[in-house]
């Protein structure tokens, strides 16, 4: 909040483009938004009762088409994911994928992770949230737009168990620079590789587009893994 009582941000960290849907992300959002999705607001989420059970709570910001999300909940049963995209052709893709593995332990969110992270989770309520390759904003008048921010940081920690973690990766090495130094000053939150150390690639973390992309353009991949004290 700031010191009004406003929202966190002011200046969005993402540009809202709804693109071309293709037959099957619409078929997709016709029948199986019911299945998956939550409608954005600002009502509180209770876990338990959205997932129909107690489990871990994993968060990602900014799931892209989903490939990485659903790698993950297929192969953590065990585990309740959460996905929070603004993009509805990500969105369609994703629940058409979720679908065709037979997910039950995944939902998704159209909406802006701030204000979800603000108005919809409580405290302590998530046991890890993960941001992959967000857009970095590399011109330094743009650099206001990272989502990655001490507001932000400081928002997610709360939003996290004692123990939980914030895992990022990026492939913009000024941006992973910016993260590293962002995270580090953050006093909920510990460098789980170690002070100024970067974590390595986690085994169950699937290549995204956005990382093979960068991969191809000769960049190197930056990961992060802070735990909540």
């Amino acid at each position: 909040m700031d010191a009004a009582g406003n929202g966190l941000r002011t200046v969005r960290s993402f540009v809202l483009r709804n693109g071309r849907m293709t037959a099957a992300q619409e078929r997709a959002w016709l029948e199986l938004w019911p299945r998956y999705g939550i409608e954005a607001g600002q009502g509180a989420l209770v876990l338990a009762e959205l997932f129909g059970r107690e489990a871990p709570c994993t968060l990602e910001i900014g799931f892209g088409n989903g490939e990485h999300l659903v790698a993950r909940a297929a192969a953590s049963p065990e585990r309740n994911f959460l996905g929070v995209e603004v993009h509805r052709p990500g969105v369609g893709q994703l629940l058409h994928a979720a679908a065709r593995a037979r997910l039950g332990n995944l939902r998704v969110i159209r909406q802006d992770a701030v204000e979800v992270l603000e108005h919809r989770l409580g405290s302590g309520t998530l046991d890890e949230v993960q941001l992959l390759f967000p857009d970095p904003w590399p011109k330094s008048r743009h650099h206001k737009r990272r989502i990655v921010q001490p507001a932000f940081v400081a928002l997610v920690a709360d939003r996290l168990r004692r123990g939980g973690e914030l895992q990022l990766a990026t492939d913009w090495e000024p941006y992973a620079e910016h993260m590293r130094l962002v995270l580090e000053n953050c006093a909920l939150l510990e460098n789980a590789a170690g002070a100024a150390v970067w974590s390595a690639r986690p085994a169950y973390r699937a290549a995204t587009r956005f990382e093979r992309r960068g991969e191809k353009l000769g960049h190197a991949v930056r990961d992060l893994t802070f735990r909540k004290k």
